[in-house]
């Protein structure tokens, strides 16, 4: 019998080193392939690592808290009083320059392999719809001869995992009402009485001196990544920044309106969907502001597809993800990813592939009653819109002063390849569809 020992995964994006948030298992648990062992912290979210292999849990090999380099062994998985499994011999290497390394964990025959780890260059099959527990008998996967066999893992987002952790429910006793057979979070409520889940316990800082006159956190994750980010966008590119400040009263009161309608009823609909919406359309007349300066190949790169960023301010720091073909969307289907978004970033559950590919960025200082500001680009854009809060003042309207709802539009575009014109033509388009949303029908 041997013990297989599960390596830190590059989860994407190029990862070098994660933190060990929390083990999800202890040792002696039995643990079936795909199941959840652990949360990482990479320097862009919060990632939960399935398991590659099924057996007991023999060690956890990194402590809660330490910051370990991809390919440390992280935890051994094997049958009691197993003996670790021998490395392979090495092949000679053959005369052609060597391939592509791939990913440090590859299950041993018998296991399957997870999406993520194992050969890169093998194909992947989409997994078939599962069917409802009322259609199929339960999937057994073989254990020990001593060992009753286990129920298949529930199929449910990570998301819903959490909660039903939290509220202590058992997903595998569940039957799914969500999409192919997924548990859905009604599902996972009304198991636990409608009951909300308890905070999660947030680690104190370290006090520097006794008398807590300081104190001291360590830049790591989000947040080192979000600061490296900053310092190479605003070295690197020539940052220009216009400012318009305009009266967006028609767009507060089309809020009003799309609100009252059945097909936004379920999502959140704020000023902020308008003005993506606004940004979307502009973007047509001026497609140099969704654009990437390629420095190594010194050429500009103008993006046919739109892969609008949200920034969005985390309790871990800074995270942009971003709506993938957003130029695509209807103005349901924008509202919807825009919720979906926003809802996963404040969990802290944004995945690296979800903030990579952006193209054009938004950021909604507003909702901090802040009037504008100076965003820096996103690295690999060349423009960042910033948002600022819709307040009641005095406007001239015709020859009265009435009292409008008034916003300030800031933009910050790179000055290599955008020049004033261009970024005040954008501009000024999305100030005149937000002041009357009307005249989208011209673009």
């Amino acid at each position: 019998m041997t013990a297989h020992e599960f390596k830190l995964p590059d989860v994407g994006e190029g990862l070098t080193e994660a933190e060990i948030v929390a083990w999800r298992v202890k040792e002696g648990d039995v643990v079936a392939v795909n199941d959840i062992v652990v949360e990482i912290e990479t320097a862009k979210s919060i990632v939960e690592l399935p398991s590659p292999y099924a057996g007991h849990v023999l060690a956890l090999l990194v402590p809660e808290g330490r910051t370990v380099e991809v390919g440390t062994p992280i935890i051994r998985i094997g049958e009691p009083g197993a003996a670790p499994a021998a490395t392979p011999p090495t092949a000679p290497a053959a005369a052609p320059p060597a391939p592509e390394p791939i990913d440090t964990n590859i299950p041993p025959a018998g296991n399957a392999t997870l999406v993520g780890y194992g050969p890169k260059q093998r194909a992947l099959k989409r997994r078939a719809r599962k069917a409802t527990p009322d259609e199929v008998p339960a999937v057994v996967v073989p254990g020990p001869v001593d060992e009753p066999a286990r129920p298949a893992r529930a199929l449910a987002k990570p998301l819903v995992r959490r909660l039903a952790r939290d509220l202590g429910v058992d997903l595998t006793t569940l039957a799914p009402t969500g999409p192919q057979g997924t548990v859905s979070k009604e599902d996972v409520l009304a198991a636990a009485g409608g009951a909300a889940p308890a905070a999660r316990p947030v680690a104190a800082p370290v006090a520097a001196d006794p008398a807590g006159r300081e104190t001291r956190e360590p830049i790591k994750g989000v947040r080192k990544n979000m600061a490296a980010a900053m310092v190479a966008s605003a070295s690197t590119a020539p940052h220009v920044t216009e400012w318009v400040t305009i009266d967006a009263t028609a767009t507060v009161e089309l809020v009003a309106r799309l609100r009252d309608r059945r097909e936004l009823a379920d999502v959140k609909v704020s000023p902020l969907l308008v003005v993506a919406r606004a940004c979307l359309l502009a973007l047509r007349r001026t497609p140099l502001i969704n654009s990437t300066w390629d420095e190594a190949a010194q050429e500009v790169v103008v993006k046919h597809y739109v892969n609008l960023g949200i920034a969005a301010a985390t309790p871990r720091g800074l995270v942009v993800p971003n709506i993938k073909d957003a130029h695509a969307l209807s103005l349901v289907e924008l509202a919807e990813a825009l919720e979906a978004l926003t809802t996963t970033a404040r969990e802290g559950r944004t995945q690296p592939a979800d903030m990579a590919g952006g193209s054009f960025t938004l950021t909604n200082v507003g909702v901090f009653g802040v009037d504008g500001g100076t965003p820096i680009i996103n690295p690999g854009e060349s423009a960042i819109l910033c948002l600022g809060a819709i307040r009641p003042r005095p406007w001239v309207v015709g020859d009265q002063v009435l009292p409008r709802q008034v916003m300030t539009l800031s933009l910050s575009f790179d000055h290599r390849h955008i020049d004033g014109a261009t970024g005040s033509r954008f501009l000024a388009d999305v100030a005149d569809l937000v002041a009357d949303p009307a005249t989208a029908l011209l673009f």
